[in-house]
């Protein structure tokens, strides 16, 4: 059973003596060190997301972690928190073995991994599979792939002849079939976010984690995710204890409070009022540290180029038009 008491405490104890120290050395490294991901798996927050009893995840606490983490040092965070939905995958799929073999070593981090749905909206190679003899073939480009060389598996998604999305569990690994680019980030450099180009690339039929009509899926990521909006409010946090009390504690506040409580329809506002708060937040760090602020050696910096990619980062078009409304 997951004890949500300690692994809130535990959190944000990493947060402030682990993480946040060595923030602005993991934001000019070329990868999280592998002993922070290693302490998290440690410390059972790799299992955060699995559910009790058939209840489903405990939002509330995996909110409370992603703020706490992203908090200390934000790049860490985000490669933690792509590992959450491939261990939902494996707890609720129905397709044969999935979750006996993988629950258990995702769930303690044995296993870590990684998402590659991005690629079903792809406008110039969209994300394809189909079925052939012991398995399948996947082609196109999924674009966004966080973790690579620090994850062993990705939760891959894909559109069949039957307008079916097919989740499979995919290897982490490059080869003739499976290329990667990296990309250069303005913020977040050391998670290792690559776009992932597939070229007929065998997975296994044992591979398969569930099958969904497109139309289902797309229906439930139109509104984004509330979850991916603590990241932001872990940034505004940071900037809140740097800056000392200021009316932000209490905007910071409000703001937690609607994106716990934001149903689907309520999300994009509740996602747009987080990033536009954490901009708010950091320019006013940045303006209150003064010239300093714009050294790489100062946190102000570092706060204010995350806050810049999380206002687009996990965007859909209804988080972007509330968001453009805030900014303008």
């Amino acid at each position: 059973m997951v004890d949500a008491s300690r692994l809130r405490l535990r959190a944000a104890e990493i947060a402030e003596e682990v993480l946040f120290p060595a923030a602005l050395a993991v934001d000019a490294a070329d990868r999280v060190p592998a002993s922070h991901l290693d302490l998290l798996a440690a410390e059972g927050l790799y299992g955060a997301a699995v559910p009790e009893d058939g209840d489903g995840r405990d939002f509330p606490l995996l909110a409370s972690l992603v703020e706490s983490l992203a908090s200390g040092c934000l790049t860490t965070a985000f490669v933690w928190l792509q590992h959450h939905g491939p261990v939902l995958a494996a707890a609720y799929s129905e397709q044969p073995g999935i979750r006996d073999t993988w629950l258990g070593p995702l769930s303690t981090g044995e296993r870590r991994a990684g998402i590659a749905l991005a690629g079903l909206r792809s406008r110039t190679a969209p994300m394809r599979v189909r079925a052939v003899g012991g398995g399948f073939l996947l082609d196109g480009e999924a674009p966004w792939v966080t973790g690579w060389d620090m994850i062993d598996v990705l939760y891959a998604a894909a559109r069949d002849e039957h307008d079916d999305v097919r989740f499979l569990l995919v290897d982490a690994i490059a080869g003739p079939t499976l290329g990667v680019t990296p990309l250069e980030l303005v913020a977040v450099q050391a998670s290792r976010t690559v776009n992932v180009r597939f070229e007929s690339h065998f997975v296994p039929a044992h591979r398969l984690a569930d099958v969904r009509p497109y139309a289902t899926w797309s229906s439930s990521d139109a509104s984004g995710s509330a979850l991916n909006g603590f990241l932001a409010l872990g940034t505004a946090a940071r900037c809140c204890r740097l800056i000392g009390p200021s009316p932000l504690d209490a905007e910071l506040a409000a703001t937690r409070a609607a994106l716990l409580a934001a149903d689907p329809a309520a999300t994009p506002a509740a996602r747009a009022a987080a990033s536009e708060l954490a901009l708010r937040a950091t320019a006013t760090l940045a303006v209150q540290t003064g010239a300093r602020a714009v050294l790489r050696g100062e946190q102000a910096q570092r706060l204010l180029r995350e806050a810049a990619f999380l206002l687009v980062f996990g965007n859909r078009p209804a988080i972007r038009d509330e968001l453009l409304g805030r900014l303008r």
